[in-house]
């Protein structure tokens, strides 16, 4: 029969050095429960002590610098996604109290591992290729200012139901919803482009608070860094150069987006009269259109 009042003078028990259960100071002999707690406070303490423990900590960092992966995993940069991997490490940093220590280490480090594997069978960026695509809304800036908060809620929420279910029918998936804008991410150049168009002609039937959205998109190829849930590097900076110089209705691709498409099934203007900045040299820039009949 447990002693209902173990718990409360076990509180107060000396902890002997070797590890021997203590005495009372009546010197009666401990429960078996005061006996346990002792025990579970000692393993506590030195579990506590190992995860502090600087030496493990740097070996563990060394660990994590050699494993493939972002050795970074953890910071805030990279658990901004929504994959399972990015949620994982949010669960770890959140369970961690983002103290320093090697569980926390350990953990990160094995999410790391796995997102590495991820990536390599084509379920992640890294260096796989990606088409990349930015959409916005021409003068919607303008037109918000008169509208209203509460219209401008009601069209973006139009918007993205006529030109998100295209981006996601086509394996696309939405890296960031930029307010009146998206960037996309597709494996496939060709289900870009398809998606692209018929996002522009869902958006040419919108007709909403007497105004209607018009859209211009920029469409580029290469292989950026994925970080968390983003896209990083000279890839994404062109997408969305492209994107900006486009007019209303108009889809820009660069030289190597086009480089991907059957020349059969599009029609091409080259814009030579643009100033991009943040962009390779030479880099060409093609107005497109489905191929005419």
């Amino acid at each position: 029969m447990t002693d209902p009042d173990s718990d409360s003078r076990s509180e107060d028990l000396d902890l002997p050095d070797d590890g021997s259960a203590p005495a009372r100071d009546d010197g009666s002999t401990p429960s078996r429960a005061e006996r346990f707690r002792v025990a579970a406070v000692r393993a506590a303490a030195r579990a506590r002590d190992l995860d502090q423990s600087p030496t493990l900590q740097r070996a563990v960092r060394r660990l994590r610098d050699v494993l493939p992966g972002d050795s970074h995993f953890g910071d805030p940069l990279s658990l901004g996604g929504g994959r399972h991997t990015e949620a994982a490490g949010r669960a770890i940093v959140g369970l961690t109290g983002d103290r320093p220590g090697v569980v926390r280490e350990l953990g990160l480090g094995g999410v790391q591992l796995w997102q590495s594997v991820l990536e390599r069978v084509g379920r992640g960026g890294g260096e796989h290729e990606v088409a990349l695509v930015f959409t916005d809304l021409v003068d919607f800036s303008r037109w918000s200012l008169e509208a209203g908060d509460d219209e401008v809620l009601r069209v973006l929420r139009r918007v993205g139901e006529a030109w998100e279910p295209p981006m996601t029918e086509r394996a696309g998936t939405v890296v960031k919803r930029l307010g009146d804008g998206l960037m996309v991410a597709f494996a496939d150049p060709r289900a870009a482009l398809d998606a692209v168009l018929e996002a522009r002609r869902r958006l040419e039937e919108l007709h909403v608070g007497g105004w209607s959205p018009r859209m211009r998109a920029g469409l580029h190829v290469g292989r950026p860094r994925r970080v968390g849930g983003d896209y990083l590097g000279v890839a994404v900076n062109v997408a969305a150069r492209l994107g900006d110089a486009a007019r209303a209705d108009e889809i820009l691709v660069s030289g190597e987006f086009l480089g991907r498409l059957d020349a059969r099934t599009v029609s091409t203007r080259r814009r030579r009269r643009l100033n991009l900045k943040g962009v390779p040299d030479g880099l060409e820039v093609y107005a497109v259109e489905p191929a005419r009949s």
